[in-house]
């Protein structure tokens, strides 16, 4: 008889419980209030003038509690504020990025990302040029930068992704996640939804290239890579070369000429009908032709491949490292953990109630805006009549007041 496989229930819950248990969760902030004054490190590094966030949902929100934030606050300034945190390393597992940006300032030029940095982070000296492990999210400049940047580091160099993400650019909450997996792939998804994908080392230039050109080969000096020559047998025809412009036969010289006055006259020139351009053989096929060279190639000396290109050796510290032109960025919902499946569950809960309730307000607002406007208009337009009126009364009064003749 055949063996049931069935699991038995109690097995079942205690093999999700064990999945449940080995997920992490190495970082979590959704900044229910302003304690992250005191939790949070703003940098001190001179030379910089920092701006300051503040806590708020913006102008317009779906929960106006839920939606709180840190916001950026002052215009044209760096920002930079950090926190530590009990240091992991993502060796052997996935490791997750996500966070939420609302650019409700329809921000022209200015930062979204965040970065992940290691235990050397000392956050009152934090700035631009500060080592870091992962930089991940938006970053938005005029008409002609509007991308999600992914950057590793890797033996001292930051490396940038070799493809274009495009970020959302809208004045609305998104959700932005990057999985890096312990298979050496990744993934890039905004509001839950896959954008990018792929390895990373077909992606990144983490190593230098498996093959190389050969630098023993040359290019045999009789190597011919000209598919047609020109027709030996073939001659141009005694006829050929006729001038390209020829005088106009039907131009005639007119009778108030006068050659002493305005030069001898000269008829003008016309395209000639006969002119065949200029003359070269018939093309025939190379019989010597060997086709297009191809440098050969060889293994790289210098490539080794490496299987944990994924692998961060220690994170424990994040921080918002950016500049912006217009404030008003709100951040929210911070996660790092190995549990993709987690992520994606918060994605959910978070993402489309909250757009869809922010937009519902917004456009409100801006129809509000929008009949006061008119009504302002229409206010306008009232007065001004009036103002004619009693800049008519005045002109008249000052007529009567003005001495007259008597008969």
């Amino acid at each position: 008889m055949r063996a049931s496989t069935k699991l038995p229930l109690c097995a079942v819950f205690c093999l999700a419980s064990a999945l449940a248990v080995s997920a992490e969760v190495y970082f979590e902030e959704n900044f229910p209030d302003d304690s992250f004054e005191s939790e949070w490190t703003y940098s001190e590094h001179p030379g910089k003038e920092f701006g300051k966030f503040v806590h708020s949902s913006g102008a317009f929100y779906n929960d106006v509690e839920a939606d709180k934030g840190i916001q950026t606050s002052q215009d044209a300034r760096f920002y930079a504020l950090s926190k530590k945190f009990p240091p992991f390393s993502n060796e052997g597992k996935d490791l997750v990025i996500q966070y939420t940006v609302k650019h409700e300032q329809n921000i022209d030029c200015g930062g979204g990302y965040v970065k992940l940095f290691n235990c050397d982070l000392e956050p009152k000296k934090m700035h631009g040029e500060t080592p870091y492990e992962i930089m991940f999210g938006p970053d938005i400049c005029g008409p002609g930068t509007k991308k999600v940047h992914v950057i590793f580091s890797y033996n001292g160099k930051n490396l940038l992704i070799n493809k274009d993400i495009r970020c959302r650019d809208d004045v609305y909450t998104h959700v932005y996640t990057l999985i890096v997996k312990s298979d050496n792939t990744y993934e890039v998804l905004i509001d839950n939804e896959k954008v990018e994908s792929g390895e990373l080392e077909a992606d990144w230039d983490f190593l230098p290239p498996k093959k190389i050109k050969d630098p023993e080969a040359k290019k045999p000096e009789d190597w011919d890579e000209k598919p047609t020559i020109d027709d030996p047998t073939d001659e141009k025809p005694e006829d050929w070369d006729k001038p390209e412009h020829i005088p106009d036969p039907a131009a005639t010289k007119p009778e108030d000429w006068d050659d002493e006055m305005d030069g001898e006259w000269e008829p003008a020139m016309i395209d000639n009908p006969d002119f065949k351009g200029e003359w070269k053989p018939k093309q025939i096929d190379n019989p010597n032709y060997k086709g297009v060279w191809v440098h050969p190639e060889i293994d790289n000396p210098e490539y080794k491949q490496d299987d944990k290109l994924y692998a961060r050796k220690e994170i424990c510290a994040l921080g918002f490292d950016l500049w912006q032109v217009k404030s008003g960025t709100i951040f929210n919902n911070v996660l790092i953990t190995d549990d993709i499946e987690l992520a994606k569950e918060k994605a959910d809960a978070i993402w489309k109630s909250r757009y869809e309730g922010e937009k519902k307000m917004k456009e409100a607002l801006d129809e509000e805006e929008r009949k006061k406007e008119e009504q302002e208009a229409k206010k306008s337009d009232d007065v001004q009549p009036d103002e004619e009126d009693e800049e008519e009364d005045e002109e008249l009064a000052s007529k009567s007041e003005e001495p007259h003749d008597e008969l």
